[in-house]
């Protein structure tokens, strides 16, 4: 029969897609040295410094963006082409996770591959949520394709259905259709 630490945890970690960090346990009320042990009866799984998985929480398509936010320390949140993936506005296929942390962010631990970081800061009326996952507004997602130069196609593609789906208002839309046009005609380099 699991405990009470146990149950708490596994409430808290499937909210977040099976994970969990000592900071969460902290919060909980539980030790976080509890994680180790944990871990080391394979209760958990640990996929790296202060990050673990409840293996009995199901595996989903999103695990990954979670992961990513865990590894920041929940300073960053899902940007550019990832953004644009999610939202499901245009027909990018993203080689990387891509996020968005302050521009003081620090990490003595090794970026992963899969990771593209994008120092700014970003007014928390930027900030949305996808499935509990934070990520920045559609708006803003589109903005950081035309500043990556992602395509003209597929930035005017992410504008039309951003709009048809009232995910953007005219305004803005005709606003980065002009930056869109802006940053086509500087050339590059």
């Amino acid at each position: 029969m699991p405990g009470r630490s146990f149950t708490t945890l596994l409430d808290h970690a499937q909210r977040q897609y099976g994970y969990l960090t000592p900071e969460d346990a902290r919060k909980l009320g539980v030790d976080p040295t509890q994680l180790r042990l944990m871990a080391a009866r394979h209760t958990l799984e640990h996929l790296g410094h202060g990050l673990y998985r409840m293996p009995m929480v199901p595996v989903t398509q999103l695990d990954a963006y979670m992961e990513a936010i865990l590894w920041t320390g929940r300073r960053g949140v899902l940007s550019h082409e990832t953004a644009l993936d999610l939202y499901e506005l245009c027909d990018v296929n993203p080689s990387a996770i891509h996020l968005a942390v302050p521009s003081g962010f620090r990490t003595r631990k090794a970026v992963p591959e899969i990771y593209r970081l994008h120092r700014f800061d970003l007014d928390p009326a930027e900030i949305g949520w996808h499935e509990g996952i934070p990520i920045v507004t559609p708006e803003r997602a589109i903005l950081g394709g035309i500043e990556q130069a992602l395509g003209w196609q597929l930035i005017d593609q992410a504008i039309a259905t951003a709009r048809a789906r009232g995910l953007i208002i005219v305004p803005a839309a005709k606003r980065l259709a002009a930056m869109r046009q802006l940053s086509q005609a500087v050339p590059s380099g």
